[in-house]
């Protein structure tokens, strides 16, 4: 079980050094349960169709070398949205056939490039389109190209994470006057547009809405090959968002109940007809991170008591910002890293960061935590502690994977915890090297 390893994770990082006076924050990756959710994605989509499917993680999620090449050998490629989560899926060896490339402000350097290595491209509006009609008669490519379309069919309860909205940024907006007509109208100037993509949101969205952009997306491209007369589009992708329990360890909703929905909303999509094409990313990650940091102070004030951590808005900035859209669990453990006993009190968690909203935690009922004492904070290994945010020149905060090898039966023996680096801790002096260390006197020469 995920929780049972996170114990012993937690206990074993105490136990080898890796969390301690003088690194007070670290992050932990469940490797097995990487592995776990990926096979689970696969899984759900081979059960609802023999169509190829290509599973592209979206790289904003994890931003981590080590996390791409994990994922890649789970069979999975990389949904990109920037020259440099373009370079961390290459550094991490997928294959431009697995990889796509989206983004709403691609320059013609970067359409370049992709279309130089084959890589997929969403044009994500008419603009943007005209640009690749110019590379495309200029030098030949193979890489396979479509248009996002926003098929605006509403919000969930983050605004911010809705992008199927009347008025959102992404895509050709479908419902605007005349849009539809000039989107068909493309497919059938160009050939060799192949794809159509859409993506209604993420956290905050629910299944039925998800399920019902996408089959607005696959009623335009039934539209769209009825009225060329052949299948032109022979690949729909249909992005992620399946939204993340942040209040318990359950993984729900699943990709086996999101896929058959999917097959219920629009069954021919299913039928072999059309490849797919997804990209998630917090769903595949999150459950599977959990962020450590060490109680350096306890104190009261107003009578509410207080853990001062290490851990704050430079690793857990979506939550100290916006915490009624992003509430984390904070889970208490003692100076050895077992998990704390006592009466449960009412106390908040505090980072370090110098602002008063600087809480992981307001008024969250736990034993009451001592100085030495360790927070875990689950449910955070995507788009928390691998996105630093630089307040106070804090640094970043070492990740490492773990595995747990269990004893074998009837040998008596303890679990084994065994950790990797993924990316090593900031030093003081690369912090220095980024804040133009290297050019002290460049304003008072």
């Amino acid at each position: 079980m995920a929780s049972s390893r996170r114990d012993l994770a937690v206990r074993a990082s105490v136990d080898q050094g890796l969390l301690s006076a003088a690194e007070p924050v670290v992050a932990l990756l469940d490797t097995a349960g990487i592995r776990a959710s990926s096979a689970a994605l696969t899984s759900a989509f081979a059960a609802v169709t023999d169509a190829p499917v290509l599973h592209a993680f979206a790289v904003k999620a994890a931003p981590l070398v080590p996390v791409l090449r994990l994922l890649r050998e789970a069979g999975l490629g990389a949904e990109v949205a920037s020259p440099g989560e373009l370079a961390l899926a290459r550094a991490a060896g997928i294959p431009a056939a697995g990889t796509v490339l989206d983004s709403p402000a691609k320059t013609p350097a970067e359409l370049r490039q992709a279309l130089a290595l084959g890589i997929a491209v969403n044009a994500d509006n008419l603009q943007e389109l005209a640009r690749l009609d110019a590379l495309v008669a200029a030098t030949p490519t193979s890489s396979p190209l479509g248009i996002r379309v926003n098929p605006q069919v509403g919000a969930g309860s983050i605004g911010a994470l809705s992008t199927a909205t009347a008025t959102s940024k992404f895509g050709v907006a479908l419902r605007d006057e005349g849009a539809r007509k000039a989107v068909v109208q493309a497919y059938l100037e160009r050939p060799w547009l192949t794809r159509l993509h859409t993506h209604t949101g993420s956290q905050g969205v629910p299944l039925a809405l998800m399920a019902e952009g996408v089959g607005e997306a696959y009623a335009l491209a039934e539209e769209i090959n009825r009225t060329v007369g052949r299948q032109q589009i022979d690949t729909l992708d249909i992005g992620g968002g399946l939204p993340v329990d942040f209040h318990s360890d359950e993984e729900t909703p699943t990709y086996a109940e999101y896929a058959r929905l999917l097959a219920d909303t629009a069954p021919g999509l299913f039928d072999g007809r059309y490849g797919l094409v997804t990209e998630f990313g917090r769903s595949l990650l999150a459950k599977h991170g959990t962020l450590l940091a060490r109680v350096e102070y306890t104190k009261t004030s107003g009578g509410r008591p207080i853990a001062v951590t290490h851990a704050g808005v430079q690793v857990a900035t979506r939550t100290v910002y916006a915490p009624e859209a992003w509430p984390l669990r904070v889970l208490a453990y003692d100076s050895g890293g077992r998990p704390r006993t006592g009466e449960v009190t009412v106390q908040d968690v505090a980072g370090p960061a110098c602002f008063a909203g600087d809480l992981l935690a307001a008024g969250r009922a736990l034993p009451l935590l001592h100085p030495g004492d360790v927070v875990a904070v689950p449910d955070t290994g995507a788009y928390f502690f691998a996105h630093h945010y630089a307040y106070n020149s804090l640094p970043r905060p070492g990740v490492h994977g773990f595995t747990v090898t269990e004893p074998g039966d009837g040998d008596g023996g303890d679990a084994v915890v065994a950790f990797t680096t993924v990316r090593e801790a900031q030093t003081l002096a690369e912090i220095v090297a980024e804040a133009g260390g290297a050019h002290a006197d460049a304003l008072v020469r």
